[in-house]
């Protein structure tokens, strides 16, 4: 029975899931993208190589691909290129391994969110954008 109302359901639950992972990278790309150089001054200020670079990556990632993915234009291919971001990032951003007390609490937690989230994208990888797409519906849709 519940096989049979994930099933009816399967491409608006896509849509559901597109929408719940894209709205954090929306947002924090929205914000990124508006303040631009506050985000390559804190970017240098991680040591991060090339932070202009680095911080028009992601803007694109967190804002333009996010857009795409949410309205269903090419998921697949943009979904694991996303995943490839996030782990970037995790790795970039949240190194609680060279971290102790406070900081490496609140980084090992965010380095696992952001594992969750590659979770959910690879998934999106696999399903592709369901019926609910701006290309083509059922196009890239893994069936």
């Amino acid at each position: 029975m519940v096989n049979n109302v994930f099933d009816r359901n399967r491409d608006l639950l896509i849509l559901v899931a597109r929408i719940l992972l894209m709205a954090l990278f929306i947002t924090s790309g929205w914000g990124k993208l508006s303040d631009f150089q506050g985000t390559v001054g804190y970017l240098a200020s991680l040591g991060t190589p090339a932070p202009a670079v680095a911080a028009a990556i992601a803007v694109v990632m967190e804002f333009f691909v996010a857009i795409a993915i949410l309205l269903g234009v090419y998921v697949r291919p943009l979904a694991l290129l996303m995943a490839l971001f996030v782990f970037g990032t995790a790795l970039l951003g949240h190194a609680f391994w060279n971290m102790t007390g406070a900081d490496r609490a609140f980084n090992l937690t965010q380095f696992y969110k952001n594992m969750a989230i590659i979770g959910g994208l690879l998934l999106l990888a696999v399903t592709g954008s369901g019926r609910f797409a701006v290309l083509g519906g059922r196009m890239g849709t893994a069936r």
